[in-house]
């Protein structure tokens, strides 16, 4: 109904004509009042009617206002008593004040007044507390989208039950594409006849068919040792929730026939084009392969990586082949730039440095010249040493420039080659990554989530014992237009030796080949023995170390530094592998402040645990055997139940396998 106020301008003109009539009867009243007398009767029948029919809109209007809020009071009682919609009062004591039926029929009680929530509805209180104001809260088997209203001390409950249903019933239902990869198919078959590889072929597809059929996945081989695996966002978390106990299955049935093969699985998910699935999954396998194989990685859309397996030391298959097609790269990248700039990680050891002089020897042996970027307040005292002798060789100290001159001389034409990292955050100068627009990666660790975005040239290899076995092996691939010098063999040498400690871990047959040609090209092992000494102070903080070390569970072995005492990263790792060398040791963890705000932890292990995945799910990361981690504004002791929780839960999953 039309307001009253919205019939004014439609009397305007009755209004003019009644001010009309009243100057037309003043006039008259001064020449003839009998005349405007007759007029007045005549103008007062307008103004009779005009005012009954305003009275009547007003008695109207009245009525309509009278019956719209009595319909609107109706409706408000209705939808407080009888709308699907709960809504409760409470008090400070977290009594119930009043709810309305709605909510009193979900729990199937005739009131809920006077009910404490503690024993009505316990998942309401910490919403209550912490003053949220919307929440989605289970309750009663139930999900309920709770508003919060705390000054009115008031709560709504809104049944979203088949919403949630409708959406897990959605994402469970979304493609998931997994690329499976034999990863050592090529060199197990490589010698085998035609019999033994039809044999070998009919057993893994037999076994990863019984996979499929069983969790319900489309498998389709796509090559002689790729497969393509297609299923649902259900199946992979059911998959997830077993460990993917197909890479255990296929490791111990073919290592009973003697072919001991493993898989690799890349999977993509949380994305609803196929294009970019296919492309996930294959990122995935990559990052896989990356760090050593006989695992599974997912990349998840939050940008993170689950990853399973990697319970095995990765078996070295380099080829020759592969190090000279990478040298022959490195050496057309080297000759298209007008200089090369080397950087290694924070805090480099030895093998960072003869790594970064081995590429230095690279890009001299293409006459382009090489700078590496070190920061002498940031080495240790191997380090120091090595850095020492290179001061008595101007040639080779030339070469060492600090992260401020790098910047300065880099141009668009220069190349960046980092080397022991692939993590940005782990580089000397990070500057450096978004001033250089070729980078080149040389690394043995397994390749982790972070990761150098857009690199030319990509040579990792978690074989390796080291880089500087890497490098040493780029080397003998290079123009023989200068000889290696005996100091640059030496430090290539010294990295090979710390790394591996002293070809006692992760040595291949491969690396005796490297240290036997850094050794034919003058490398002096009394040198590097000299640089590998240490001094009384650090033994005694290393033995202070030890003194603290306990045991939890069956051989490991746990040292933890003093709350105040700061040690540099170097000194803990060398405490853990000293603790790995003891009698009834199977792995070792080390943790230590290493400054105001960060604690550092070291692991080693013999094989038999895993501490890369210990470490990686406490922000670090590393090898199977040789793993650490940095933790920021956290103390000791946090660290140290950190690191039992996580390591109690690494050993509950193995037992689930």
């Amino acid at each position: 109904m039309p307001s009253y106020l919205d019939k004014w301008p439609t009397r305007y003109p009755i209004f003019a004509l009644i001010l009309i009539d009243l100057v037309i009867l003043g006039i008259l009243a001064y020449y003839n009042w009998i005349i405007c007398l007759i007029g007045v009767v005549i103008a007062a029948i307008p103004f009779y009617y005009l005012f009954l029919i305003e009275y009547k809109q007003r008695q109207e209007t009245e009525k309509y206002i009278t019956t719209l809020s009595y319909r609107l009071k109706k409706v408000g009682e209705e939808a407080l008593m009888e709308m699907p919609i709960g809504i409760m009062l409470y008090n400070d004591d977290y009594y119930i004040e009043w709810a309305n039926p709605f909510l009193a029929s979900c729990f199937d009680e005739e009131t809920l007044v006077g009910r404490s929530l503690y024993d009505v509805g316990d998942s309401v209180i910490p919403l209550i507390k912490q003053e949220v104001e919307t929440e989605i809260i289970p309750l009663l088997d139930r999900k309920f989208r709770v508003v919060h209203r705390a000054e009115e001390r008031l709560l709504y409950f809104f049944d979203i039950t088949e919403q949630v249903e409708v959406e897990k019933m959605y994402e469970d239902e979304r493609t998931a594409i997994g690329i499976i990869f034999l990863d050592n198919y090529d060199d197990l078959t490589q010698g085998m006849d035609d019999q033994a590889r039809s044999s070998l072929n009919s057993l893994v597809t037999s076994i990863l068919n019984k996979w499929a059929n069983d969790n319900g996945v489309f498998l389709k081989r796509v090559s002689s040792d790729r497969f393509i695996a297609v299923f649902n966002e259900q199946i992979l978390h059911l998959l997830e929730k077993g460990k993917f106990s197909i890479l255990d299955d296929v490791r111990e049935i073919t290592s009973k026939q003697n072919v001991p093969l493993t898989l690799s699985i890349g999977v993509g998910t949380g994305v609803p084009s196929l294009p970019e699935l296919g492309e996930l999954a294959q990122s995935s396998l990559d990052l896989a392969l990356g760090r050593g194989g006989d695992q599974v990685a997912i990349k998840q859309t939050n940008g993170k990586v689950k990853f399973f397996g990697g319970k095995t030391n990765p078996v070295e298959k380099r080829t020759r082949v592969r190090a000279r097609v990478i040298s022959h790269a490195l050496k057309d990248l080297i000759t298209d730039s007008d200089k090369v700039i080397i950087m290694g990680h924070k805090n480099p050891d030895m093998d960072a440095i003869g790594a970064a002089i081995g590429i230095q020897k690279v890009a001299q042996m293409n006459q382009c010249e090489g700078y590496i970027v070190m920061n002498f307040n940031e080495i240790d005292t191997g380090v120091r040493r090595l850095m020492d002798e290179i001061r008595k060789h101007e040639w080779l100290f030339s070469r060492f420039i600090s992260p401020e001159q790098a910047l300065e001389i880099a141009t668009e034409d220069t190349l960046l080659v980092v080397v022991d990292t692939h993590k940005p955050s782990m580089v000397i100068e990070e500057r450096l990554l978004h001033r250089i627009d070729h980078v080149v990666v040389i690394d043995h660790h397994r390749r982790g989530e972070e990761f150098i975005e857009n690199p030319l040239l990509v040579y990792m290899e978690p074989y390796a014992s080291s880089t500087a076995e890497l490098v040493t092996e780029l080397l003998e691939y290079q123009p023989k237009k200068s000889k290696i010098d005996m100091l640059e063999a030496t430090a290539l040498l010294a990295g090979i030796i710390v790394d591996t400690k002293s070809f006692t871990l992760r040595t291949g047959a491969r690396t005796f080949d490297a240290a036997s040609y850094l050794r034919g090209q003058g490398a002096d092992t009394v040198l590097v023995q000299k640089f590998l000494k240490e001094d009384v102070e650090t033994f005694l903080k290393r033995a202070k170390l030890i003194e603290s070390v306990y045991f939890y569970k069956d051989g490991i072995a746990i040292a933890k530094g003093n709350a105040e005492q700061v040690l540099d990263q170097v000194l803990i790792a060398q405490t853990a592998d000293t603790l790995l060398t003891m009698d009834g040791i199977v792995a070792s963890f080390v943790i230590s402040k290493r400054s105001d705000n960060m604690i550092g932890i070291s692991a080693r292990s013999l094989g038999d645990i895993n501490v890369q995945v210990i470490m990686e799910n406490i922000g670090g990361g590393g090898h199977l055997t040789n793993a650490a981690t940095q933790v920021y504004d956290m103390e000791i002791e946090e660290v140290e139940q950190a690191l039992l929780e996580t390591i109690e839960e690494y050993l509950e999953g193995r037992k689930k396998q």
